[in-house]
């Protein structure tokens, strides 16, 4: 192709192009800029905005119900309800049954809080003409609040017959977000999130959508899109933290929250910010910022005491505990009477065992070390007491026991060791084999201390039927042959 002919190609091209981009294009009416002009009158001139109306309205436009509904729209928008109402009786002497005329009196009873009223009118519209796809909408966003199940039902009604109508994809959307259903509304989001019909607020809800229902690695993804067109944005900085920290990502998650604290624009923050960054200061080892951020949090909204219990978990990973245990008695204390489990109580006992067997002698000294042992143990006690069925208490009690009798010679845990047994072999389930190797431990050197060999001897070889390698059991028979 010589360069004469590539320039003609070019700008054939260039022309067909830009040919198509003009009859893509929706024309406007000729009298829309009187519409315009009705709008700019009303609020500031109502008399001028009335008098360019009828002007507007003269003769044949009195038939034209486009014109005659925009007008009414106009007045409508404005909040000028009785106006409005005068022009939709203008727009129904035109035409009483184009669906546009039911619409608008649809929307004019919306306005007036009359929803049932608004929705038999858009249904209507639908009778009049079944194809008319704002009537789906409007009757969709009159109901998604009031009775989302019906708004998905004419949603699908419209997807049936417009199965590419990408409004209909965002009202569902919407209705699913504001229902709890994420993973429904993150599908449906994933239909329109890259067409003209997505807004900013839509890709946002698409990502909590997506971070709701645990897809965090897209969530990220989508979130950091949102970043490229705003990086200060703060919603999509506090989930590009979130997912971050959600995937352990600890050193991405750092850059996002100081992005999100202070490198973004009206940033109003949650519980849950301070929550998450707490968990991430935490994940990183900040134990004392971390503590701070779960304050915040606090401070936020005090009813989260989840929180307590976290800070209890700060404050042991520091070896702190006597913080430790006073974050976690006020989590305890402040939950209802159903919620103080068995469990959440074991908890309170494990921080207490801790501080008992703590290898840190500065922080803590021998007394406190066994005043924490027998703290440890009554709350053991009532353990096992709550949860009977369960083995956990009772050897708990065995192990803390164990560390007041370090060297095994009052044979403090041994009771506790043989109920475990008992409990356990009754179970009769190998995942339990384990626990039962420590109590069958336990017994043999007990009974080793005391000389009574063939005792001893016969918990090794417990030990043995259950792990034939077990190194502890085979070198401790060894020594008594």
């Amino acid at each position: 192709m010589n360069a004469n002919m590539k320039r003609r190609f070019v700008f054939c091209l260039g022309a067909m192009l830009f040919a198509g981009t003009l009859a893509a294009q929706t024309p406007v009416p000729e009298w829309q800029a009187g519409v315009d002009k009705v709008k700019s009158l009303i609020k500031t001139n109502p008399e001028q905005a009335s008098d360019a109306a009828g002007e507007l309205l003269k003769g044949k436009n009195k038939k034209n119900v486009e014109l005659v509904t925009s007008v009414a729209r106009a007045y409508l928008d404005a909040g000028q309800l009785k106006e409005a109402e005068t022009y939709l009786e203008m727009a129904r002497k035109a035409d009483n049954k184009a669906p546009a005329v039911s619409v608008l009196e649809g929307d004019i009873a919306f306005a007036r809080k009359d929803i049932g009223k608004a929705c038999q009118l858009y249904e209507q519209a639908i009778y009049f003409d079944s194809n008319y796809k704002d009537a789906y909408l409007k009757y969709a966003q009159a109901y998604k609040s009031a009775s989302p199940s019906q708004a998905i039902e004419k949603l699908n009604q419209l997807k049936a017959i417009a199965p590419d109508c990408l409004e209909a994809d965002k009202e569902l959307a919407e209705v699913y977000y504001a229902t709890n259903r994420f993973g429904k509304a993150a599908d449906t989001y994933a239909k329109f999130i890259d067409t003209p019909v997505a807004t900013e607020d839509d890709i946002l809800k698409y990502a909590f959508a997506l971070f709701l229902n645990h897809d965090f690695e897209k969530s990220l993804a989508v979130a950091q899109k949102g970043l490229q067109k705003n990086a200060r944005h703060a919603a999509f900085n506090r989930l590009v933290m979130y997912n971050n920290v959600d995937l352990k990502r600890y050193d991405e998650a750092e850059k996002a929250a100081d992005a999100f604290f202070n490198a973004s624009d009206n940033a109003d923050y949650s519980y849950l910010d301070y929550r998450y960054h707490g968990a991430l200061l935490s994940a990183l080892k900040k134990y004392d910022q971390a503590i701070e951020e779960y304050g915040k949090a606090l401070e936020k909204d005090e009813s989260q005491v989840d929180l307590w219990r976290e800070i209890a978990d700060a404050y042991e990973l520091k070896n702190d505990y006597t913080q430790a245990i006073a974050a976690y008695k006020k989590y305890y204390d402040s939950l209802a009477q159903d919620k103080k489990t068995s469990e959440n109580l074991f908890q309170l006992g494990r921080l207490y065992y801790g501080e008992g067997t703590s290898s840190d002698t500065l922080s803590v000294q021998s007394a406190d070390r066994m005043a924490a042992l027998q703290a440890a143990d009554s709350v053991f006690a009532l353990v096992a007491e709550q949860a009977s069925d369960s083995y956990l208490g009772d050897m708990w009690r065995a192990r803390t026991h164990s560390a007041m009798d370090p060297e095994t010679t009052e044979g403090l845990a041994k009771p506790y060791y043989e109920k475990v047994v008992d409990v356990l072999l009754a179970k009769n389930e190998p995942r339990y084999n384990s626990a039962l190797i420590e109590c069958y431990s336990y017994l043999g050197y007990y009974y080793l201390l005391k000389s009574d060999y063939a005792t001893s001897k016969e918990y090794w070889n417990k030990i043995l039927a259950i792990d034939p390698t077990n190194a502890t059991a085979n070198k401790a028979l060894d020594g008594i042959k």
